[in-house]
């Protein structure tokens, strides 16, 4: 029986990208990774509420440009949010077609982030 799938995106700095989904997006650092004493590569565990995401900073871990969809309670309040934490939003929250409301933001590595409700 699955229980729960993490997506893993990859960044080419830890740090940066720790400052963006941290500061920006509101997670938490779980854990960290870092073989040695340099800040990459580095595996990171990243979370908010019941949300999880990994970055990876190792060559062999993904790609960067990928595109996780995190569901929310309220895209337009998360918006307000985000605006009030200078994020440069993609995508303000839109109702699709296919029934979601959904918002879009984007790292430094280009992966995107979709916050969607489903209607």
């Amino acid at each position: 029986m699955f229980k729960l799938a993490i997506p893993v995106l990859h960044v080419k700095s830890s740090v940066a990208a720790e400052e963006f989904y941290s500061k920006k997006l509101g997670f938490h650092r779980e854990f960290v990774y870092r073989p040695g004493d340099a800040q990459d590569p580095c595996y990171m565990g990243l979370v908010r509420d019941n949300a999880r995401l990994h970055i990876s900073s190792f060559p062999e871990d993904s790609v960067s440009g990928a595109l996780v969809y995190l569901v929310v309670d309220d895209v337009d309040e998360l918006y307000k949010d985000l605006l009030s934490r200078q994020v440069d939003v993609d995508m303000p929250p839109t109702d699709q077609t296919w029934g979601n409301r959904e918002m879009y933001v984007r790292d430094d590595d280009r992966n995107k982030i979709a916050f969607v409700r489903p209607t």
